[in-house]
């Protein structure tokens, strides 16, 4: 499988804008600038992007493992936060709040700690990765 998405950038990095566009056209022409990436302006930014991948991914992953046990899954929330510091990011984190049916805290834990290190955009980050998870 191949995906792609697309940046286009006008102008100076201070003053100049961006848009980003995927191949299945969820972002079409999303802004992307300066401003929304160190500042408060309208858009997105690479960062908040790396954030959604990485909650994404390792939802789906911690969904994958948790089925294949035979447990039932009635939702998985997962928030990401992104730490860029000095031109590098520096961390991800996830916060994980999950209602699983019939599991154990020991169980549920042991599944987050594989996800956090096996879910395709985990293994492609070149960050510190932590978790904290929540079985309500």
């Amino acid at each position: 499988m191949k995906r792609n998405a697309t940046a286009v950038w006008n102008g100076s990095l201070k003053e100049g804008a961006g848009k980003l566009s995927t191949e299945t056209t969820t972002l079409k022409d999303t802004q992307y600038s300066f401003k929304s990436r160190f500042e408060e302006g309208v858009g997105t930014n690479p960062e908040e992007l790396i954030a959604a991948a990485h909650a994404g991914c390792f939802t789906m992953q911690l969904t994958a493992y948790i089925s294949e046990e035979g447990f039932e899954v009635e939702s998985i929330e997962s928030k990401c936060d992104i730490d860029l510091v000095d031109g590098t990011i520096i961390t991800s984190h996830l916060t994980i709040h999950a209602k699983i049916k019939d599991i154990s805290e020991d169980i549920f834990q042991q599944f987050v700690a594989k996800a956090e290190k096996n879910c395709p955009v985990s293994k492609v980050l070149n960050a510190a990765i932590s978790t904290t998870a929540i079985l309500v």
